[in-house]
């Protein structure tokens, strides 16, 4: 019990997520229906993308950039490499993901170099670019995963209305890096490249995970029916390859989607409250989004609003600036804090000031064009 105690302790969201649907399930007694209403194409799709990304990161894919980054020599080009790495690729591999493989190679070339001062607002612009950056494609995110789902529109169509938020965060990060360096912008750096060597035996996992991947995007952008096919390749071929995959798959962010989706379904099939939110979101879908995500984080917050919502851009809008304001905003942020505490315990005061004061600014010049472009139908 203890154990189990701790673990809940330490996975709040996992743990706020099982309180919100038992206490559903018991305003709603559970039905057929609810088994029905509960997105289970999103639990398959996310279950092969959390499999074939954490492959990605066994195998160090993404190694040929961090020899790259290592042969820079300034900081301002090595900031901006590092930060638009996470910025471009976090369109392909989700927020967390790129955060996982870039913040850690921020933190060894700029100690390295002896550069640690930077460390902080560098990785709090990360963060940022993991948020603006993967906001762009249907599978940059968790909650873009979702909502690409529900929204039944081309995924041509979905990243033509993502497209002015990203490069409007494009050209204001950049602004962002030269004023951290105003005061000397050919300020140099000397750091090793850090670098996880290959193992040559391991060449035809890499492949087959490049492989699956392609096929999950394959299923995601062409809508196909016959997903439930492709997890059981995706499964089957882990299972085959590489199965003691299995154990470091992140099993909780899958369980907390599902308990999300059976409070919401659970909610929304009760008319009494089911209205009254109706009521209260339709039509302030980016004011909500942005503020219930500050309390649930912006996964589970897309997932409740979604049933009630008339403004679909507001609601993708709005989840995808939430992460800008706190730490509970975006799981993602969550991540890069814990990484960042792993090599620096005791300084987690210091990483939620400079976090915040980072996130905060930026989020004060976008939260007014978001809005407004929100007005922007995507139907």
């Amino acid at each position: 019990m203890k154990r189990i105690l701790a673990f809940l302790k330490k996975e709040l969201m996992l743990s706020l997520s099982l309180l919100a649907a038992a206490a559903a399930l018991i305003i709603t007694p559970p039905s057929a229906r609810l088994l029905e209403d509960i997105d289970w194409r999103t639990l398959g799709t996310l279950l092969m993308m959390l499999c074939v990304l954490e492959g990605f990161k066994q195998e160090n894919v993404l190694r040929p950039l961090a020899r790259l980054a290592g042969g820079l020599r300034r900081m301002t080009s090595l900031s901006l490499f590092l930060i638009f790495g996470v910025f471009f690729s976090s369109m392909f591999v989700t927020n967390d993901v790129s955060l996982i493989i870039f913040v850690p190679l921020t933190i060894l070339l700029f100690r390295s170099g002896g550069k640690e001062k930077y460390i902080l607002p560098v990785i709090s612009m990360e963060n940022i670019a993991a948020i603006r950056g993967s906001l762009l494609t249907p599978f940059g995110s968790p909650q873009n995963l979702f909502l690409y789902g529900q929204a039944g529109v081309s995924a041509g169509h979905f990243m033509l209305h993502m497209l002015p938020l990203c490069a409007m965060s494009a050209a204001l990060l950049t602004g962002f890096v030269f004023f951290l360096y105003r005061r000397d912008l050919r300020e140099e750096i000397s750091a090793a490249g850090a670098e996880t060597p290959w193992a040559p035996e391991r060449k035809r996992q890499r492949i087959v995970y490049a492989l699956l991947f392609l096929l999950i995007l394959g299923v995601i952008v062409s809508r196909t029916d016959r997903w439930y096919a492709a997890v059981v390749i995706v499964l089957g071929t882990i299972l085959i390859f590489d199965r003691k995959l299995f154990r470091k798959v992140d099993y909780v962010l899958l369980l907390t989607f599902l308990c999300f989706f059976v409070f919401s379904s659970s909610i929304a099939a009760n008319e009494k409250i089911a209205g009254l939110l109706k009521r209260a979101v339709a039509g302030r879908e980016y004011w909500w989004a942005i503020g219930l995500s500050q309390i649930i984080s912006n996964v589970p917050a897309s997932i409740v609003l979604y049933p009630f919502t008339e403004n679909f851009a507001g609601l993708i809008y709005g989840a995808d600036t939430a992460g800008l304001c706190s730490l509970i905003g975006s799981l993602a942020s969550v991540i890069n804090y814990r990484i960042y505490v792993r090599e620096y315990p005791g300084r987690g005061g210091a990483f939620v000031k400079t976090f915040t004061l980072v996130s905060w600014a930026f989020f004060a010049i976008v939260v007014i064009p978001g809005l407004l472009l929100s007005r922007w139908a995507f139907f």
